[in-house]
């Protein structure tokens, strides 16, 4: 019989998404509840299995890991995008590596309420009412009239701007791809230089790709061109904000507030400054963490799992 590791499954949820009883008889499958993060104890605890499931990007297979596997025929992603896989490598060893689909929209959702988190000092304000603090302490900020930057105009990148018209924010939008045509469909106004936008914004929400051309796109230059009341929000991925230079701009104070969905290790090391840092919103990557997407991802393992074993793999990366 063949085996299957799903990893990750922090909220022991996995089995109950999908119908993994359609396996029964053929594939047996074990479920990881805690992140594997040694290399030695990821390779030992996978060694027996035919079948890895892996939920999005929070256990990487490189190159590496990928040749201390050699039992390893199938690697599913929750998604139909993982950038901590090694595709060609996994090609190279005949590993086949299947997405599933996803649901539109969840991390918008997300990036929506840590820009009104942020905005009205919710987490803080939260925290001083339980602590039975000061009554009202904080000053918030509408978002009406607001100036609202995006970077990426994919599918959350659209789905934030037309969040921002029911606001009644001006929106700018940004990308490398970027045209007049394309902001206005959107419901945004074109910027093509990211610079001025950075500069001009109330509020900035990343929604790109990363890629070695957007790793560390925002850097010390470019959190200097914010305004120092400003808001930045990233659920993106965290390697597009150079993560130094994001701390050393919150100790100097500014922007006035940073909300984060996304980290360069997940998850984040207990000891990570990110975890004191004043004017510093985080949530451990909870954008795809949603009920709906996850009945989505782990339907489509379960497809992507009969389909491979039937010899007619599907949604192939």
């Amino acid at each position: 019989m063949l085996r299957c590791a799903v990893l990750d499954d922090y909220q022991g949820t996995a089995l109950s998404r999908a119908d993994f009883k359609r396996l029964e008889g053929r594939v047996a499958v074990d479920v990881f509840h805690e992140n594997i993060a040694d290399t030695d104890a990821l390779v030992a605890a996978l060694a027996p299995y035919d079948i890895v499931v892996a939920m999005r990007e929070r256990t990487p297979f490189g190159a590496d890991r990928l040749a201390r596997l050699p039992k390893l025929k199938l690697l599913v992603t929750t998604g139909m995008r993982n950038a901590s896989i090694d595709l060609a490598a996994a090609k190279a060893r005949g590993v086949v590596v299947s997405g599933t689909e996803g649901y539109a929209g969840s991390t918008a959702e997300l990036a929506w309420a840590l820009l009104l988190a942020a905005a009205r000092h919710i987490p803080d304000e939260v925290a001083d009412f339980r602590a039975g603090a000061q009554w009202q302490k904080r000053v918030g900020r509408d978002l009406r009239g607001m100036k609202l930057g995006v970077l990426g105009l994919g599918a959350l990148g659209t789905r934030v701007i037309r969040y921002a018209a029911a606001f009644e924010m001006e929106v700018a939008a940004w990308s490398r791809n970027n045209t007049p045509e394309r902001s206005a469909a959107a419901g945004a106004r074109f910027e093509p230089d990211l610079d001025r936008l950075l500069a001009e914004s109330d509020a900035v929400s990343i929604h790109i790709t990363l890629t070695p051309e957007t790793r560390n796109l925002i850097g010390a230059r470019e959190l200097g061109l914010m305004k120092p009341d400003a808001v930045l929000v990233n659920t993106s991925r965290g390697p597009i904000v150079n993560e130094a230079a994001l701390i050393a701009s919150l100790r100097a104070g500014r922007p006035g507030a940073v909300a984060v969905d996304v980290f360069d290790q997940e998850p984040l090391p207990l000891d990570h400054p990110f975890r004191t840092l004043p004017g510093l919103i985080a949530t451990p990557h909870l954008g795809y963490v949603t009920a709906n997407t996850y009945e989505r991802y782990f339907t489509g393992v379960v497809e992507a799992v009969e389909a491979w074993a039937a010899g007619a793999p599907i949604r192939v990366l």
